[in-house]
């Protein structure tokens, strides 16, 4: 069984991610088809658009497929997990400026690697049973495949609290933080589909959608503008521990589970990318710069360990009080020099 099913249908570039008892998560093998199909279809005049959906009912696509990383690192080889990471980028930035509509249909979960793939497209549909996340800190790794962007263009200082506690957004938080378009019922998505390959204009897409209900984030808002409006961790620690808040308590349980550095990192690069000069590009690079050095001076072997490998939920996490110096996160940002990320041709 092929892990990812590519073909055209009628007007159509189909892309079906397929691995459903493994939640869809991307392989490195994976991504490198999706990207030869993007490339092939980029010029070919017979496809109007690209459509990315994936079989089951549990997820879109829940991740990257890590285990393989992780003994590479254990090994000693890090340019395997540099190599993985760039070629992934590059994808990104693909889907990102692709000349044709991308739609992607996530139902269930879409998390990490699956973001990359299904939040970058020009449409972007959600449905009832969707979940999406950047939970990358619980691993050791900061929110990455070009994450960072949206999750700095969101509203007030909600990418921060999403990229630190790797909250699950419903359809209606994920719209409203940037991270979709519209809500679809998913019993609808078959026939959308079938219409699309007949040649209908993805901007029809909009006639039906409906009302996926209140944003639990919009709500909190001001609330988390609060806690999470300081420069570092440790500004918006010392909020959260001074606080007797329901909000802050779930919080602060959030922060327990994810690598200090990680959160301290994520904090940072996401204060760097916001105003007029931020891009995709640059979201990329950045989060380059901490994958690539992940394995060999952070933490992901350790998260990828507790949380994958020994499933034991006790990672021994560096700075483990919260106290992330500013020396730590500068390292792990410093521009790469000769091994800076590089996208190719790809606008």
């Amino acid at each position: 069984m092929t892990d990812v099913l590519i073909r055209q249908t009628g007007r159509v570039g189909r892309i079906t991610l397929n691995r459903p008892a493994s939640l869809n998560a991307a392989t490195y093998e994976m991504c490198l088809e999706i990207e030869a199909a993007f490339d092939r279809w980029r010029d070919d005049a017979s496809i109007t658009a690209v459509v990315i959906d994936a079989k089951g009912n549990r997820a879109f696509c829940a991740g990257g497929d890590i285990a393989q990383l992780y003994q590479k690192g254990l090994e000693g080889d890090f340019v395997y997990g540099q190599t993985f990471w760039a070629d992934e980028y590059r994808l990104n930035a693909k889907i990102f400026n692709y000349p044709k509509p991308v739609v992607s249909f996530m139902q269930g979960y879409t998390m990490g690697g699956g973001v990359g793939i299904g939040c970058h497209g020009s449409h972007r549909i959600v449905g009832e049973t969707s979940k999406i996340a950047m939970p990358e800190c619980g691993i050791g790794l900061i929110p990455d495949v070009g994450g960072t962007l949206m999750l700095a263009l969101a509203p007030g200082r909600l990418g921060e609290y999403l990229g630190t506690t790797g909250y699950r957004m419903t359809a209606a938080n994920a719209i409203y933080a940037g991270f979709a378009d519209l809500h679809i019922p998913q019993d609808r998505w078959p026939d959308i589909i079938t219409a699309l390959e007949a040649g209908d204009d993805p901007d029809t897409l909009a006639q039906f959608a409906t009302d996926p209900g209140p944003s639990e984030l919009q709500a909190k808002q001001k609330t988390i503008d609060n806690f999470f409006g300081g420069d570092r961790l440790d500004d918006i620690l010392v909020l959260l521990k001074l606080d007797n808040s329901p909000f802050a308590a779930d919080t602060l349980k959030a922060f327990s589970r994810n690598a200090p550095l990680s959160m301290a990192a994520t904090i940072e690069v996401l204060h760097r990318l916001r105003g007029p000069s931020i891009t995709l590009t640059k979201a990329l690079e950045l989060e380059y710069r901490f994958t690539s050095r992940a394995m060999e001076h952070g933490d992901l072997l350790e998260g990828i360990r507790a949380t994958i490998i020994d499933k034991d939920g006790t990672p021994n996490w560096q700075f483990a009080d919260g106290h992330v110096p500013v020396v730590a996160v500068s390292k792990m940002l410093m521009p790469l020099g000769k091994n800076t990320l590089n996208l190719g041709e790809i606008q």
